[in-house]
């Protein structure tokens, strides 16, 4: 009886363990995935729209959300409770429409490794931001672990063969965005009552994202359905491409939601940061952009400097 009871436990962990690991391969082949092809589309296809591509995404994101929570229930419905919830919802998705955007068309000018790069240094604006937003402080070793983070990305900045400013300021500016949006979050759904898990979040946030960025692409990208429709016909893959794009951007989303579901918000961090590593050495093989060794010497500076803060953060807070 002891033997079965043995063998059943056993059974349980591996089918866990089995489960834990399809969802990570999912994750990292879901974000590293519409990453390239943001970079492949955007650059090398020569789609240059990144606001309508944004909204391709968040329209994925609104359908697909609504599919997997209402029909599907892989996570409990969440309503909004009241008027100023969903004004601060709204404003969350206005700024994460900012960081969407600012990567895509970040995207269009510099080399995934170098986006990545830029990308890490979100820790840095996280902190700067808590503080200038809640006031609230960390431990000195923890900001001192952000010196390499910013000075790694400096260096590599220098050692960077196909550096372009303008693409580097909206890096920045992504990155930037999205470490507030984190802030903000905290800050707007701090009540119990009116926090939401990612998944019920993106729900609301992906259509008003879409009727933000829907009448800026008109006005600031009004070839854009022409172009679409002029590759459509031409290529037939070009809609493959997009619908694919679309949907691992919704992937990548579920995914980051059941990885932390089942293992931890810490496990996702540790995760993320070998990822950035995982998509700089994909996209140098498959694109071929050059690297120096000033290049690689700063982007190492600036993943070590991460893990560290993430290690003093957890250890100080």
């Amino acid at each position: 009886m002891v033997s079965s009871s043995a063998s059943s436990s056993s059974s349980s962990s591996s089918s866990s363990s089995l489960l834990i690991g399809g969802l990570i391969v999912l994750w990292y082949a879901s974000n590293i995935g519409v990453l390239l092809l943001n970079k492949f589309l955007l650059s090398n296809y020569g789609f240059a729209f990144p606001i309508f591509l944004t909204m391709c995404h968040m329209s994925a994101c609104a359908l697909l959300s609504y599919i997997s929570i209402v029909f599907l229930k892989i996570t409990p419905f969440q309503s909004l409770k009241s008027r100023h919830q969903f004004l601060r919802i709204a404003t969350l998705s206005i700024v994460f429409c900012a960081s969407v955007v600012g990567g895509n068309i970040s995207l269009r000018y510099l080399p995934v490794s170098f986006n990545q790069a830029v990308g890490a240094t979100t820790p840095f604006f996280t902190a700067l931001f808590a503080f200038l937003v809640t006031q609230k402080r960390e431990a000195w070793i923890t900001y001192g672990c952000l010196v390499p983070v910013v000075a790694g990305v400096v260096i590599a900045s220098g050692g960077e063969p196909s550096f372009h400013l303008y693409g580097f300021i909206m890096c920045i500016s992504a990155t930037a965005a999205r470490a507030f949006k984190s802030v903000l979050q905290g800050v707007l759904l701090s009540n119990e009552g009116e926090k939401l898990n990612s998944m019920n979040l993106l729900l609301y946030m992906a259509p008003i994202a879409v009727l933000v960025l829907l009448p800026i692409a008109l006005v600031m990208e009004p070839q854009a359905i022409d172009m679409v429709l002029s590759l459509g016909t031409d290529q037939k893959l070009m809609w493959i491409l997009l619908l694919l794009n679309s949907t691992m951007a919704y992937g990548a989303n579920l995914c980051n939601f059941l990885v932390t579901k089942h293992t931890s918000a810490l496990t996702l961090q540790v995760l993320g940061n070998a990822k950035g590593a995982v998509a700089v050495v994909i996209s140098i093989l498959i694109f071929r952009n050059p690297v120096t060794f000033i290049g690689i010497a700063g982007y190492t500076m600036t993943v070590l400097g991460v893990v560290a803060y993430g290690e003093s953060k957890r250890r100080y807070t």
